[in-house]
């Protein structure tokens, strides 16, 4: 066997020039393993969850080393000072349990206050405002992950001391964080995040290595006094507090010290009777892809038969999309705050919308047809159609020999949220506000101590038949999760896809969708659609032209911008006991298992 090794670059960032050019060509076979296996978008990030695995920890201990180890490797998507959820399976209760991070609003932040400060349309912009600064909910959720879950045998500082390694160190940055980080190197110099910098005031360079000494020191903080007194209170929090009010926001420590993690039932829908697919409830929109999977069977029933075969399947792809927009109208209308909206309001989200009974109604209500394309669907409201009332984040996933199981996602929301960086803490602050909606009435209309609503979403699925575990899996990106999480299940259950095949199939993505717009964006939503890679099947090219045909309106989307199709990790687990592990190649990372 010959093997050539590659041509030396010309210069030291040779390699990583060519981020912008990556069409992501490569295919890989999927991970296999029995005592455990971590999958994530950056490899040392694995490499963290999976010493914490082989120390003894379980795949909660080693689901909170990696959310640390994210926040050196790729700050670009994720960090503390954003938000994060997890959905945790236990092998011996066969349950699914739901934790639910993401921070409120200040108590100031008020509609009025918004409007006098200059945002006069329906969302506060720039996204970077500092009046969109939340409480960072994720410290929080590392411990209390931990606490609730974990295996007794390590503590939060165990789990943070590879994050500690790597901040000490500077972990070599991967070709897509590096160009993600260029692009944001204005932003980060206009807020002062020089943490965020090399010392020459640029982002690094593909391969370039990145200390950040005070994140290190977060970190250490965080392990030895805890959440509350090492995060929400304290100098952590005083210097948070005067970061965002330096610029204008109104986030206080009173804020801070309020926050808590929530714990609340996971929802969840059968899909083809095979597997039951667990979210995270409102104000996360895991409700769309729960409402758009019943959607989808109810106007497919057999959606591995489609017009162009398996993998191509123009009626299949036609569906989906539908299925998505419809669910998309209804989650933007009914989805904020279930604190916040009147009971029957917050009722209607999980009882109502997830149901058989509605999507059925749905689709006929929404003139759904297998011929042409859905034209702007209205949002649906129970009442009306006869039903009597009863993008940018990091995703990872983990599981151990025993069968359990963590579903993890962790973001600042736009890249590194506000750019806006607490003095000597290493990170930069979430921009998650930009997800309200300026409209009185509105379920999620902005307003003190609430929860806006939230794009980021794990995913797990168990068999329906005994409950066992089936699959850990999400989709990164904004308002492609759900969008992501309804394609990689149908590739899945459908077409029998392993992991990784679902995870490298081409996919589509509604543009211009957000909820600080409400259901009204859904109208005039493009269809985005990956490029055809040198060397891949021509059946999707086809399918592309035959769905332009249905009069979807497509955009053909190529190079390193498909990045916006969400970067996903699935591991799942047969019926042996096997673990299959993916982990998708639009991105830096890999999956691992032993």
């Amino acid at each position: 066997m010959t093997t050539t090794s590659p041509t030396p670059p010309d210069s030291a960032h040779a390699w990583g020039a060519s981020a912008t050019a990556m069409e992501f060509t490569s295919r890989r076979a999927p991970a296999l393993g029995t005592r455990g296996m971590v999958a994530s978008s950056q490899t040392l990030a694995t490499e963290a969850g999976m010493r914490i695995l082989r120390r003894g920890g379980n795949a909660a201990d080693a689901a909170v080393a990696v959310a640390a180890a994210l926040n050196v490797c790729e700050p670009t998507s994720t960090g503390i000072g954003g938000d994060a959820f997890a959905l945790v399976y236990d092998a011996k209760t066969k349950k699914v349990s739901a934790v639910q991070g993401g921070g409120a609003s200040p108590a100031a932040l008020t509609l009025a206050l918004c409007r006098d400060r200059g945002h006069l349309g329906t969302e506060i912009v720039p996204s970077t405002d500092a009046l969109a600064v939340m409480v960072p909910g994720a410290p929080a959720v590392w411990e209390d992950v931990i606490q609730r879950h974990g295996s007794g045998a390590i503590t939060l500082a165990d789990a943070l001391e590879p994050a500690i390694e790597l901040a000490e160190t500077g972990p070599p940055i991967g070709p897509v964080t590096a160009e993600l980080w260029r692009r944001q190197e204005d932003l980060l110099r206009a807020q002062g995040a020089t943490c965020m910098l090399t010392k020459d005031g640029v982002a690094p360079r593909a391969g370039e290595r990145m200390p950040n000494p005070e994140l290190a020191n977060t970190f250490r903080a965080l392990g030895s006094k805890g959440a509350m007194d090492g995060f929400y209170a304290g100098p952590i929090a005083d210097a948070i507090v005067d970061a965002v009010a330096s610029r204008g926001g109104v986030l206080t420590v009173e804020d801070l010290k309020r926050h808590r993690t929530s714990f609340p039932d996971a929802i969840a829908t059968t899909y083809r009777g095979d597997v039951t697919v667990w979210e995270i409830p409102p104000p996360n929109h895991g409700l769309a892809a729960l409402l758009a999977l019943n959607l989808l069977e109810a106007t497919l029933p057999d959606a591995s038969k489609g017009e162009e075969g398996a993998e191509g399947g123009v009626a299949r792809q036609h569906a989906m999309i539908d299925a998505m927009r419809v669910a998309f109208a209804d989650t933007l209308e009914h989805c904020g705050d279930p604190t916040h909206a009147d009971a029957a309001r917050a009722k209607l989200s999980c009882d109502k919308l997830v149901s058989k009974a509605y999507a059925t109604a749905r689709a006929k209500h929404a003139g759904l047809s297998p011929e042409k394309a859905a034209e702007g669907p209205e949002p649906g409201h129970p009442g009306v159609i006869g039903l009597r009332p009863s993008p940018d984040t990091v995703y990872f996933c983990v599981a151990d020999g025993e069968g359990n199981a963590v579903s993890f996602i962790n973001s600042n929301y736009d890249g590194f949220g506000t750019g806006i960086a607490p003095a000597g803490c290493g990170f930069t602050l979430q921009n998650r506000g930009h997800n309200f909606i300026l409209q009185e009435g509105h379920v999620n209309c902005v307003g003190p101590n609430k929860r806006p609503y939230h794009t980021i979403i794990p995913g797990m699925a168990t068999r329906t038949s005994d409950g066992s575990l089936y699959a850990a899996f999400g989709v990164m990106g904004g308002f492609m999760q759900p969008q992501g999480h309804l394609q990689v299940v149908s590739h899945m259950v459908d077409l029998g896809m392993d992991p990784q095949a679902a995870l490298d199939h081409p996919r589509w993505c509604l543009g211009g969708v957000g909820s600080e717009r409400g259901a009204a964006s859904v109208l005039g939503a493009t269809v985005a659609v990956e490029g055809e890679t040198e060397g891949g099947s021509s059946r999707w090219r086809e399918t592309t032209e035959a769905l332009r045909g249905k009069g979807h309106p497509i955009e053909v989307i190529t190079g390193l911008d498909r990045t916006m199709f969400g970067r996903g990790q699935i591991i799942a687990r047969d019926e042996r006991g096997t673990l299959w592990g993916g982990s998708d190649p639009r991105g830096d990372g890999c999956a691992l298992g032993f």
